[in-house]
């Protein structure tokens, strides 16, 4: 394999001309510097691999932090501080996946890399090599497409932070709360506790209900004769109430709820609509807040709900 001289210096012609020169023997400066050349080019690809880590590891670390919930509105509470805590813990984990996946991939490059440099140097011809790992690469491919395609949108799936852990997502097959997410499959929890194991290939549009806020709804049918002003006036009061009130302020809801008017009319009932921005997940505890609040104010004023078609 090296035992012409010319052949195997031709490469590294200073260097063996160098051991040729300092060498007792003189024939053996083309294994020696063969030698030297593989162990340079294994010190270089594990100092590369070294440096390559070391900025992922970086950057994982800077995306790990991002702006909090308690950030955008301004305030603070036990229901932000706990959104925020979550909030953070998703985008560290998903950080430090998409981290190992990358350091993975440099580590495959730089290694492989390395190797096919260490099998030139050694005059082994590697081109039937690259075909015969094209050739498999090919089949596996073919035999393994729904699997890439799993992973590939597992990963920008991560990328985009389009949901996480303790989500409460729509992804076509099931509605539920996300328990684990990994590259392959997203597993979801439904309000049966039914779990559902979703391949993230066949995704093809999600919901989420839990990113930033959520907004919760309440209609209110009254008779068709009643006085519209005194029943905004009453929701109205409602709405400020609620707002007024610092723990379920800092617990559920993120600004002040508002009387949106009239939003349907027939001909027996009026339907007035409130509407109020919350943490994420937290319409409907409001809304049930908001059904009892109400009721009871109409009631205290005379004023009967109706039913709708």
């Amino acid at each position: 394999m090296i035992s012409d001289v010319g052949a195997a210096c031709e490469n590294d012609k200073f260097l063996c001309g160098f051991l040729q020169d300092s060498l007792p023997v003189g024939s053996l400066a083309p294994i020696v510097a063969t030698l030297i050349t593989v162990v340079l080019i294994l010190v270089l690809a594990l100092v590369v691999r070294n440096i390559a880590k070391r900025l992922i590891t970086r950057v994982v670390s800077r995306a790990a932090t991002g702006t909090s919930l308690t950030g955008r509105f301004r305030r603070t509470g036990a229901a932000t501080e706990g959104i925020d805590a979550l909030l953070h813990e998703r985008r560290k984990q998903r950080a430090e996946t998409m981290g190992s996946v990358l350091q993975h991939i440099a580590s495959i490059v730089i290694m492989g890399t390395a190797v096919l440099t260490v099998l030139d140097r050694l005059t082994i011809p590697i081109a039937p090599l690259l075909t015969s790992v094209g050739i498999l690469g090919v089949a596996i491919g073919f035999g393994a497409q729904e699997l890439v395609k799993d992973f590939i949108a597992g990963m920008f799936m991560l990328l985009e932070d389009q949901y996480g852990v303790g989500d409460v997502i729509d992804s076509g097959a099931a509605v539920g709360t996300v328990e684990a997410v990994t590259l392959r499959v997203t597993r979801l929890r439904d309000a049966d506790g039914r779990v559902w194991y979703i391949r993230n290939g066949t995704i093809t549009r999600i919901g989420n209900e839990s990113q930033g806020w959520s907004r919760a709804y309440l209609d209110v049918p009254v008779a068709w004769n009643t006085d519209v002003t005194t029943v905004r006036a009453i929701l109205e009061h409602v709405a400020e109430e609620i707002w007024a009130d610092t723990d379920f302020r800092e617990t559920l809801i993120v600004e002040e709820p508002t009387v949106v008017g009239v939003e349907q009319l027939s001909d027996s009932s009026l339907v007035f609509r409130i509407s109020a921005k919350t943490l994420p997940s937290r319409q409907a505890q409001v809304a049930r807040e908001l059904r009892l609040q109400v009721k009871s104010a109409l009631d205290a004023a005379g004023i009967p709900m109706v039913a709708t078609a």
